[in-house]
């Protein structure tokens, strides 16, 4: 039996939400029964698990590089459930006292976030936003407190900006981040595609028009304009596969082909 976690005022269990979602395809519990029966339905579709571990694989392999160019401070946008690798985690093999502010809208997120990420770590925080209010997140006391902006940023979209309609223009929330960043800053984001099973996509956004947040996959041009105003690091915006493999099975990993991920500089 799956124990769910505490709901916090205002939150409606019923409605499936991505982000629990996102924790059940990777084995984790917090999560509702609407979110595990919904997240069932996408299993069916295909290797969803997969899916969501080649995505955390490249969030560990894109940190490493990005905290090898001397960042040391992260903005980790819809940051979701706390898991293993996270950008704290991953930052500190580099840089110690890495500070991360981390972001997220959905009121169960902060709870278990605050709880397990911040605790008496004064180099941590967590702020309660969302995405496609930038100034909000720039503006935070909680961000000014850590973030330095005349210092190059590590900003991290991991799987959020597929949430965002074109009519909520993903591409300009992404440009506002990056008018506020120093040269020398980096883009990390990974984005749902279904270039390759247009099929299986149309019933996996059929699942999420019951959830809280839609699901839109976009291709590859689609993805690589969010890169506008950074020098595209090499491989350039690929598939997660492809994408800087640190072990020769994630080249046939199953589920890379669904997502284009990348990594941009602030010239």
């Amino acid at each position: 039996m799956t124990n769910s976690p505490r709901v916090p005022k205002g939150i409606n269990p019923l409605i499936p939400n991505a982000a629990r979602m996102y924790d059940y395809y990777l084995g984790g519990k917090d999560n509702f029964a609407a979110d595990r029966a919904a997240a069932e339905k996408i299993m069916a579709l295909g290797p969803s698990r997969e899916i969501c571990l080649a995505n955390r694989r490249f969030l560990g392999r894109a940190v490493r590089q990005v905290a090898g160019l001397g960042i040391d401070q992260f903005i980790d946008l819809g940051t979701g459930l706390p898991n293993q690798n996270n950008v704290h985690e991953v930052a500190r093999e580099i840089h110690p006292n890495a500070h991360v502010v981390y972001v997220d809208y959905d009121p169960v997120v902060i709870v278990h976030a605050r709880a397990l990420l911040a605790g008496t770590d004064s180099n941590i925080t967590i702020v309660h936003a969302d995405v496609r209010e930038p100034a909000t997140i720039l503006d935070a006391p909680e961000t000014a407190k850590l973030i330095d902006f005349n210092r190059p940023v590590g900003v991290v979209f991991l799987g959020v900006l597929h949430c965002l309609t074109d009519a909520e223009d993903p591409w300009a929330v992404v440009a506002a981040f990056r008018e506020r960043l120093a040269p020398g800053s980096a883009l990390i984001l990974s984005h749902l595609t279904d270039d390759a099973h247009p099929e299986v996509g149309k019933a996996a956004r059929e699942v999420y028009d019951e959830a809280d947040a839609p699901l839109i996959h976009r291709g590859h041009e689609a993805v690589s304009r969010m890169f506008e105003g950074f020098d595209v690091l090499e491989p350039g915006v690929t598939h997660v596969g492809d994408w800087r493999p640190d072990e020769a099975w994630e080249t046939q990993l199953a589920g890379g082909e669904w997502w284009y991920v990348g990594v941009g500089r602030k010239p």
